[in-house]
């Protein structure tokens, strides 16, 4: 029984949008679960996905909360 965890940013990919839509979610599910059952042949009934969403503060890169590594990154300081 195959268990998938997805963790995204729970930010927009576009103006005014604060996650991932409902929509975009079920075609996660969807699409990790058929590539699951093409090459190890999972059974889609026995392919559990979860999907964590991780608030913008709550991660880092390159050493730095993501916002003040965007805001460096923008400016040309990294």
């Amino acid at each position: 029984m195959p268990i998938v965890n997805i963790q995204i940013t729970r930010e927009g990919s576009g103006p005014n949008r604060v996650a991932a839509t409902p929509e975009e979610k079920a075609a996660l599910i969807a699409g990790v679960s058929q590539l699951l059952l093409d090459v190890l042949h999972k059974p889609l009934d026995s392919t559990f996905v979860v999907i964590e969403e991780v608030e913008l503060e709550n991660w880092g890169w390159g050493g730095l909360p993501v916002p003040e590594y965007r805001k460096r990154r923008a400016s040309g300081q990294t």
